[in-house]
This record gives C-alpha cells, structure tokens and sequence, in this order.
C-alpha cells in the first residue's frame, strides 16, 4: 500500500473513531447524566472495575482499526472499505472484535457511572449491532468475498470469541514434549 494511500486510510479512520467515541462515549455520558438522578446501581468501589472493560474494549478497537488499515488496505467504514477480507488478529476469535469492542467500553461505563439507563443503552445498542450485521453487514461482505467469507463465517463466531484458532496448514499437531 502506498504512503498517500495509507495516511488517507488514517485519516478516514480517525474520522471514524470520532463515530466510534461519540456512541460509545459521549451519549454513554449524556445518558448517565439524565438517567442517574432518578435511580443508580450503587456499585461502591466495585463501580472502578468498569475500567478495566473500558481499557480492554479501547485497545481492541484501536487493534482493529490497524489491522483494517494495514492488513486489509481500507478501512472498517463503506467509504473506504479493505480490499481483502480481514481474518488476522482479533478477527481471528470472532467476526466483530471491533463491535464487541464498543461493547466493552459501554459494559464498562455502566459500572463506573453506576448507571441502569447506560445498562439500557448497551442491551438496545447490542440488539441494533446485532440486526445491522445480519441484515446488512454480512450480505455485502458475502457479495464481496464470496466462498471466503462463507468459509470464515463457518470457522469463526459472530459474536462470542472463541479462545482457540481452528487449525490451519502446520497447526494444530500437538507439540512434541
């Protein structure tokens, strides 16, 4: 890929991260703000967990969008989309690490701000993602890659990241002790 190529990928990525902080973020916050005043989760200390899903699902957003725009040649958003199906990395254990990732920070949110709607807002928010990959997402990219994707579809979760890699060409032999 080229050095023009890949800041335009950057950019546009940084754009999309600027989507990404907004739903994940700003109405999380937004939400906690209104919602918490008539009724919170009182987590006490417990409620400093939640940084721990905030970090987890920050950093495998930040992984994906690199490996989009280094392995894949585009980026996770329609206007610029990779030219090679992504199945390195996260993408590896389940079909939307990135998805799954803004998950975490919403999961993580809603223990740090002790808040139920912000609970509200991840199970709706789950349910939407859910929806836009069956119905959208994964007809365009069975379109695109063909007998690939159907292929990945069938070897990796949609959702639930499976912490083994199915075996490829020279794995999956047991080591010799």
């Amino acid at each position: 890929m080229s050095a023009a190529r890949t800041i335009k990928n950057s950019l546009l990525s940084l754009t999309g991260l600027a989507v990404v902080w907004f739903l994940a973020v700003a109405i999380p916050l937004w939400i906690a703000a209104l919602g918490n005043n008539l009724f919170s989760l009182r987590l006490g200390p417990l409620r400093f967990a939640g940084w721990i899903p905030i970090f987890l699902g920050s950093g495998v957003i930040l992984w994906c969008y690199g490996t989009f725009i280094f392995i894949g040649g585009g980026t996770p958003w329609p206007f610029a989309p990779p030219k090679r199906l992504v199945v390195a990395g996260f993408y590896r254990f389940t079909r939307n690490p990135m998805e799954g990732g803004c998950l975490l920070v919403v999961l993580g949110e809603t223990l740090l701000l002790e808040s139920p709607a912000v609970l509200l807002y991840l199970v709706f928010g789950f349910l939407l993602l859910h929806i836009r990959q069956v119905a959208i997402e994964e007809p365009i990219l069975r379109r695109r890659f063909g007998q690939s994707y159907e292929q990945y579809c069938r070897s990796v979760p949609r959702w639930v990241p499976r912490l083994r890699v199915s075996p490829g060409k020279g794995e999956g032999r047991p080591a010799k002790r």
